[in-house]
């Protein structure tokens, strides 16, 4: 996929943004189609929704890992042009990771309407934290580590906007809001029906990420979404199912890389008939019982499982991926 600049009439009155914007010449693992792109931040996705050219409007789709605010800037710099912020930012939902840069692009971009779906409110609002993980499912590195991982709240009061009852956001017209919940509350994920195209955020994924290993190596497969941050698994297997009956040809998911065609549609099929067996973990907090919540948070939660151990193994974790990030840098 080569990415040609646009020249819009909003560009072409600035000469000096001309000057300094060069095109991206080729695709990421992450770009979707020839108006969706995305890029990875450590171990998260962030899409770019809206053709490239200087000038031209686009939508930001979640806002990634702490740390990446530069890095999305420029990419969005790179495809739309200096000077140029999103009409909107989109929340899949409000986990740390998927808005982990949004206070900072805030500040570089004013105060851009934040859409999420209501029942992300109370995340997003200072009202209530979020179910914590649970690190006992095992499955992994990165679910022996969840425990560290913050749940909030944070508070975006501000820019906070809630997704019309229609499903349809102004900024993205051609596209509709499918509440997926079960990973988060009010997780969503977007469809365009022109040509199939689904933005699915953590309803699934396309690598299995409870695992440190899948995540670094990027492994493709369709998996279930994060088990340690899932707090209702009815919810979030009919939330897969929901998705597969749309047959999207192509997707872009919180983790992992964009797949499509054939190869998508055989393992969403395969995913949603083995559900239970591939993506539910034995034991954990929320297999037996779902975290209850509403517009104002969490109302009740299941009882803990004991995670003395995965704590501990996620602690000398922890500090081996800090130790060898050190050496690498030196």
């Amino acid at each position: 996929m080569e990415i040609q600049t646009v020249d819009t009439p909003a560009s072409q009155g600035n000469a000096d943004e001309l000057s300094t914007y060069t095109a991206p010449e080729r695709a990421t693992p992450y770009d979707v189609t020839d108006d969706v792109f995305g890029i990875k931040t450590l171990f998260v996705n962030v899409f770019f929704v809206g053709k490239p050219g200087i000038g031209n409007a686009w939508t930001l789709i979640d806002a990634g890992f702490f740390g990446y605010a530069d890095a999305i800037r420029t990419r969005a710099e790179q495809l739309y042009g200096p000077t140029n912020p999103p009409q909107a930012i989109v929340l899949t939902h409000g986990h740390a990771d998927h808005v982990g840069t949004l206070h900072k692009l805030l500040k570089q971009w004013g105060n851009v309407p934040v859409y999420a779906h209501p029942l992300e409110r109370p995340y997003l609002t200072a009202v209530s934290s979020y179910p914590p993980p649970d690190p006992a499912i095992g499955g992994g590195g990165m679910s022996l580590m969840s425990w560290v991982f913050p749940i909030g709240p944070d508070d975006f009061s501000e820019v906070l906007t809630a997704i019309p009852a229609s499903g349809r956001i102004p900024e993205l017209p051609e596209w509709r809001v499918i509440h997926t919940p079960g990973h988060a509350p009010g997780h969503i994920s977007l469809f365009r029906d022109k040509d199939r195209t689904l933005i699915a955020g953590d309803a699934f994924v396309t690598t299995n990420q409870n695992s440190i290993s899948a995540g670094i190596n990027q492994t493709e497969e369709v998996h279930g979404p994060p088990a340690y941050f899932t707090c209702d698994w009815t919810a979030a297997e009919e939330s897969v199912r929901k998705l597969a009956l749309l047959n999207p040809l192509k997707v872009g998911t919180g983790h992992g890389v964009s797949m499509r065609g054939l190869d998508l549609q055989l393992e969403l099929g395969r995913l949603v008939s083995e559900f239970r067996e591939r993506s539910i973990p034995s034991e954990g907090r929320y297999v037996k019982e779902a975290a209850k919540t509403d517009e104002n948070g969490i109302i009740s939660m299941p009882e803990p499982t004991s995670f003395t151990i995965a704590r501990a193994i996620g602690i000398g974790l922890a500090v081996g991926l800090v130790w060898g990030m050190v050496r690498s840098v030196r």
